[in-house]
């Protein structure tokens, strides 16, 4: 005797960020030449990025711009 199936509704699937590829929008953290999170602002990307370079001074923190494919490094404020 078989036994029935459960039907049960497929979860919506979430869009894969895969890592080892460039974002092609908005911005991105760098971390030691690994791209980490993804951010709608840059504003956003930098807070999360000093806060990061915070906890872990060693780390080379970068924010990476899609639209102009370009890195600026996070910095530590000196004082």
């Amino acid at each position: 005797m078989k036994k029935p199936k459960l039907e049960l509704e497929e979860p919506q699937r979430k869009a894969v960020v895969r890592a080892d590829k460039a974002p092609t929008e908005g911005y991105s953290l760098v971390v030691d030449g690994h791209f980490k999170s993804h951010h709608d602002t840059v504003e956003a990307a930098e807070e999360a990025g000093l806060a990061l370079k915070h906890r872990y001074q060693m780390l080379q923190v970068q924010v990476y711009d899609a639209a102009t494919k370009t890195r600026s490094m996070i910095q530590l404020p000196t004082g």
